[in-house]
């Protein structure tokens, strides 16, 4: 299945978020939207992912 990851085009077999975010290599901490709505870290296990879903990973910036 084709979705695309921070813009770029990813190919998977994982239809479960939190499959597809240990492919990716994802390393907390992070938020995360599909199709640019925001989805609960309690959600990660149960959310399923369709062809050409958007996914982007937000981790958060640290410094001054």
């Amino acid at each position: 299945m084709k979705i695309v990851i921070n813009g770029q085009d990813v190919i998977t077999t994982h239809t479960i978020l939190a499959d597809i975010i240990a492919e990716y290599g994802a390393t907390p901490p992070y938020a995360l939207a599909v199709n640019g709505e925001f989805v609960a870290k309690s959600d990660y296990a149960i959310h399923q992912v369709c062809e050409q879903d958007h996914l982007d990973i937000v981790s958060p910036i640290f410094g001054g």
